[in-house]
């Protein structure tokens, strides 16, 4: 594994322009990758290894971004974060406290599908309020929660209606309000954005980050984009062909809000292409 740095030295990564940055000495959620690997056996028998011997640090507040081929177990090592999967080696730790030990996990960790997963009987609100329900939270707290979630993802005046209702780019909205009116210290986001159109993309990735930035949460971000990924991330995971692999770790030191028409964007652009073209090409020759 390799780790870079990409773009001017001297300058770290920055908020958004009328964005605090998030304060990582106050946050809590560290997550720790030792050694972590996944294997199952298929339909056919036949045994699969999806990710093998990933070691990955992310701080607290921290915005990660996982990209790689299709087929290289980035979903696979998402749900291991989670919890979804037990893996077969090595462990994750989230504060120093290995998974299994952590008793609220769900309180601590939320996901985020590219699936929108809304229950269509029910409105925004009631969405965003169903796993408050489950927690049995009072009643006062799940209406302030709502409310100011539904603020932040600008869904104010949509609050009473279905998700037949709603565009893609607001289901998808909903799904991040909810995860975030859990008040979770981590946030897992397996290519959330992946279905969208490119001006919607464009503009709930903003709408992430100014949402990061007020939040503070640590982010774990799968992505196929490269350009994506340039533009959130503090640091890209590149994951090699599968098995996955980290193959290199870019601290991407552009200041934000970042341009994606500049020369600096591009260059990094350039530069994870070039880690990635090698393992496209295993994956095409499959």
């Amino acid at each position: 594994m390799t780790h870079t740095g990409i773009g001017p030295t001297a300058a770290a990564p920055e908020p958004c322009a009328g964005a605090p940055a998030p304060n990582k000495m106050d946050t809590k959620g560290a997550l720790g990758i030792d050694d972590l690997g996944f294997t199952y056996v298929s339909p056919k028998g036949e045994t699969v290894v999806a990710i093998e011997r990933v070691s990955l640090d992310v701080e607290a507040g921290e915005f990660v971004c996982v990209l790689g081929p299709s087929g290289c177990g980035k979903s696979t090592l998402l749900f291991v974060v989670a919890g979804l999967l037990a893996p077969t080696r090595g462990k994750v730790v989230l504060d120093h406290t290995p998974l299994p030990e952590v008793g609220d996990l769900y309180d601590r960790i939320s996901v985020v599908f590219q699936e929108y997963a809304l229950f269509p009987w029910l409105s925004v609100r009631d969405n965003i309020e169903f796993p408050m329900r489950i927690r049995k939270w009072p009643a006062e707290r799940r209406r302030r929660q709502v409310e100011k979630f539904v603020d932040l993802v600008n869904l104010g005046a949509w609050t009473d209606k279905k998700p037949s209702q709603l565009s893609g780019g607001m289901k998808q909205r909903v799904g991040i309000a909810r995860a975030l009116a859990l008040e979770p210290e981590v946030l897992l986001m397996d290519e959330p954005f992946a279905a969208l159109d490119a001006q919607t993309r464009s503009l709930l990735q903003e709408e992430l980050l100014a949402i990061w930035q007020r939040e503070a949460k640590t982010v774990l971000f799968v992505t196929h984009s490269i350009p994506e990924a340039i533009f959130l991330a503090d640091r890209i995971v590149v994951m090699t062909a599968h098995p996955g692999r980290v193959k290199a770790v870019i601290d991407v030191r552009e200041p934000r809000p970042r341009d994606v028409t500049s020369e600096a964007f591009n260059r990094v652009q350039r530069d994870v292409m070039e880690l990635l073209r090698p393992e496209l090409r295993k994956d095409e020759g499959r």
